[in-house]
């Protein structure tokens, strides 16, 4: 199987197009999907319901703490961009489309691998996996070969061997990675919708599980008219610029 790992595409219908484009062209017969499907852009509404449409043909999905933000309202920890960026959201989507998000899950376990939108040990209080010791953390809470998960931005890999030697590197667009299972692996594909390595090209990975290959992707897309969308909208003027500056 190859399974298409998309997260934090955050109401980027550009971006997301984009990457589906490609998912495509690789052949993908899966898609797992991170969470973060809303906030900070323009197209909510059409995000939403193209992930409702591939989760009724199989898609994994889970819950992000943005998707959380829009049922229940944005939390204090927010900055303030992104509280007015869910404040807005709030109002583009309709009452099927917000229990969409309300009844998405934390977390997934599918295929002998975790899906989760921050990480494995604390899944709803949002804590980000940026080092070592949080990817050492999650992946202890969890007996999965594969963690993939969403949350933090930029793509990254950790592997942490049978001795609980942890190591992490920052993955090549496009270069195939081998990913046996005899150690286990915390994945970051990278934001679809908000890239913030300084690259605006989108993030997604490929992950094959029969060739035990994880492949990390970069795609460009129209990171201006998704910018455009978001002052048009009203929306802070500086998630547009973010775009464009990926980050």
């Amino acid at each position: 199987m190859k399974l298409a790992l998309i997260t934090d595409i955050h109401a980027n219908r550009e971006a997301f197009e984009a990457v589906l484009d490609e998912v495509e062209r690789h052949g993908a017969d899966a898609h797992a999907l991170l969470g973060d499907f809303v906030g900070y852009g323009a197209d909510p509404a059409w995000v939403v319901d193209r992930v409702r449409a591939l989760v009724a043909a199989g898609a994994i999905a889970v819950k992000g703490n943005h998707d959380k933000a829009v049922v229940d309202g944005p939390r204090d920890t927010m900055n303030s961009d992104a509280q007015r960026a869910i404040e807005w959201t709030r109002g583009q989507l309709d009452a099927a489309q917000i229990d969409f998000l309300a009844k998405l899950p934390y977390t997934v376990e599918r295929h002998g691998c975790l899906f989760v939108h921050a990480n494995a040990y604390a899944p709803e209080q949002w804590e980000y996996v940026t080092g070592r010791a949080e990817a050492v953390r999650s992946l202890n809470a969890t007996h999965v070969r594969y963690t993939f998960a969403g949350h933090v931005h930029d793509p990254q890999l950790y592997n942490l061997s049978g001795l609980g030697k942890i190591a992490d590197f920052t993955p090549t667009p496009g270069v195939a990675i081998p990913v046996a299972p005899h150690r286990q692996w915390f994945v970051l594909p990278g934001s679809a919708g908000q890239p913030r390595d300084g690259n605006p090209a989108a993030c997604w990975a490929l992950f094959d599980t029969v060739r035990s290959e994880l492949t990390f992707h970069r795609v460009p897309y129209d990171h201006d008219e998704a910018a455009r969308k978001i002052s048009a909208a009203g929306l802070p003027a500086r998630l547009g610029e973010r775009l464009k500056e990926g980050s």
